[in-house]
């Protein structure tokens, strides 16, 4: 399965400032957690098949949760969905900026700019 953006796209037009080893997976860990929220809509149409602001929304989706994931990486990794200590909480899930969907967490603003392409939705 080939990851809808490479590793140049990310750099050189998305301008994303991660340069690690693990880039090219990271990118494909999040073309496939793309797939899951649009229910493998891309996938079975085919990308190549798809508007071209479709490709473009779903591009950028795919650099920011790279970003978001690498960022929060151990918060989403942690069994814990809430802890506090002496007073201070903190809770991971569900928020005002956070939505969880079939098991992937993504920034809120990032899953309503792929809500724009008409896929993610239970039933088209």
């Amino acid at each position: 399965m080939e990851p809808y953006v490479d590793e140049t796209y990310y750099k050189e037009i998305y301008l994303g400032t991660l340069d690690t080893e693990d880039l090219a997976k990271r990118l494909k860990e999040a073309s496939q957690q793309v797939d899951m929220l649009t229910f493998n809509r891309i996938r079975g149409k085919g990308f190549d098949n798809l508007t071209s602001f479709q490709q473009s929304v779903i591009k950028e989706v795919i650099c920011q949760h790279v970003d978001f994931v690498y960022e929060n990486q151990d918060m989403i990794d942690s069994v814990l969905q809430s802890y506090s200590i002496n007073g201070v909480s903190m809770s991971f899930g569900q928020s005002w900026n956070i939505e969880v969907m079939n098991g992937v967490a993504m920034k809120r603003s990032t899953y309503e700019l792929l809500k724009q392409t008409g896929l993610t939705r239970s039933v088209i």
